[in-house]
């Protein structure tokens, strides 16, 4: 039995060894301040430091890794958190979102703070500041859902108009040579 044992264990710590060398993608992509949810919206302080504390390690491109998340396995699960993170909302890149997905994240924002699945427990676990108090969270759903109703009722721009008869400028038909 402690022959079995003993065999087990190697492997196991042979896996681990083999495992660290398995190329991740750890990146941060350059940031345009320019397109970042702060440069186009008003978020006040609180909500701010909310969004700093609590979200921006997987739902920007501004994550901190830390040492842990160069270790596999836990490297894996950490990388594949930030990547899904990034490809829900990405307050990096907010201003590349169309209205209807920003209207539609805000919704998510405040539904997954209330149901609690944000932050992720996973992350909570170790990052215990990024805990939010119930204060929070509501601060951060009503300035979500203020914001939203706001947004719906700003007039479109002339280049979002959805009216055949507006054209922009650059659609004007070519002269002929």
């Amino acid at each position: 039995m402690t022959r079995w044992f003993k065999r087990i264990a190697l492997a196991l710590v042979a896996a681990l060894v083999v495992a660290q060398f398995i190329p991740l993608k750890k990146t941060n992509p350059p940031v345009d301040p320019s397109k970042t949810m702060y440069a186009s919206l008003p978020v006040p302080p609180q909500v701010r430091n909310v969004f700093e504390r609590s979200c921006k390690d997987c739902h920007s491109n501004e994550t901190l890794w830390p040492w842990y998340s160069h270790v596999a396995p836990v490297s894996w699960v950490i990388v594949s958190d930030v990547h899904g993170g990034r490809a829900e909302l990405n307050l990096s890149e907010w201003g590349t979102y169309n209205a209807k997905r920003k209207d539609r994240k805000f919704k998510e924002i405040c539904d997954q703070l209330t149901s609690g699945e944000m932050p992720d427990v996973k992350y909570t676990f170790i990052h215990r500041d990024a805990r939010l108090t119930d204060t929070e969270r509501t601060a951060v759903c009503q300035w979500a859902e203020a914001t939203r109703k706001t947004q719906a009722t700003a007039p479109a721009t002339p280049a979002a108009s959805t009216d055949p008869a507006v054209k922009p400028a650059s659609a004007a038909p070519a002269k002929a040579p």
